[in-house]
């Protein structure tokens, strides 16, 4: 998910620099398409390759805004990012990704001094086992490939598909090659964990993300490799659009590594899910997992 998964390629825009280029790698696979994760981490280091180019220097993310409008194949995918103003304590970035001459990914980002992220946000963290003592689950290939390049340790007795009674999943999670826990690597875990609501459900459907929107926190700056995160979703369901008042519904204390708000459309709105992904900005949206996968803590291994 670094700039070094990313390379110069393509022609030249009329109104931009030629776009960078990410192989999409089928590793990374998540039902007919690719982790959205994964996606909105390659979009972020596009942002950061750019911002440093024209820079000279880098500067911690502390906001990332994502828009999935199509599912993404494992072939070029082209990201077009720009520096769209640079001021004394913020620059604010913006891309967007076509595969095939379509669009299929916009986003924006905001890069600031690290003292401008959050911290803690005024809760506390769940009382779980530590993740030495939570047995490891494996996602279904099927529905998860990208699942086999993370541990994932349920925290509590909730599992996917289980017909629990609430909607919320909570587990400990890191990276298999114990990459360095930096702004991409977290907002691939931030979108790693199923739908809240699959915790309730017994029968999978798939609930493609619409949105993903994290916010970092400062200790995410001198984050090491190899730690596990504690992650917590929480989700429901209902008539309105994802409830924007959720955003700081829990937080917790800590070391606050980030937060995200991620809105994801339900298969049983009817159709294909390329044309429920087109469809996201004219829905009424009936299910939504409103992803508070705030990354709440981190315990080294």
């Amino acid at each position: 998910m670094s700039a070094a998964a990313i390379e110069p390629g393509g022609t030249p825009r009329n109104d931009g620099p030629a776009p960078l280029v990410a192989r999409i790698d089928r590793s990374w696979g998540s039902g007919p398409g690719t982790h959205g994760g994964y996606l909105a981490a390659l979009g972020l280091a596009a942002m950061r390759a750019r911002l440093v180019g024209e820079l000279s220097e880098d500067r911690p993310v502390r906001a990332l805004a994502t828009h999935f409008l199509a599912p993404v194949a494992d072939r070029p995918l082209a990201l077009h990012a720009v520096v769209e103003r640079v001021g004394r304590d913020a620059a604010v970035c913006s891309v967007r990704a076509a595969q095939g001459g379509a669009l299929v990914l916009v986003g924006s980002a905001t890069f600031g001094a690290s003292r401008s992220g959050p911290d803690h946000n005024g809760s506390c963290a769940p009382t779980v086992p530590g993740p030495d003592d939570c047995p490891p689950l494996a996602l279904p290939q099927a529905l998860a490939e990208f699942a086999r390049q993370l541990e994932i340790r349920p925290a509590t007795a909730a599992r996917p598909l289980a017909g629990g009674e609430r909607a919320e999943l909570v587990a400990w999670m890191r990276f298999r090659d114990d990459r360095p826990l930096d702004a991409e690597a977290a907002t691939v875990l931030t979108d790693a964990l199923p739908p809240a609501l699959f915790a309730t459900w017994t029968t999978p459907r798939p609930v493609p993300s619409a949105e993903l929107t994290v916010h970092f926190g400062t200790a995410l700056d001198d984050a090491p490799g190899g730690v596990r995160v504690l992650l917590e979703v929480g989700g429901e369901a209902g008539p309105d659009p994802p409830g924007r008042d959720r955003v700081d519904a829990d937080a917790f204390a800590g070391e606050l590594l980030g937060e995200a708000d991620r809105e994801r459309l339900d298969r049983a709105l009817g159709g294909g899910v390329v044309d429920v992904l087109r469809r996201a900005a004219e829905l009424v949206i009936d299910h939504f997992d409103f992803l508070h996968a705030e990354i709440i803590s981190r315990r080294d291994l």
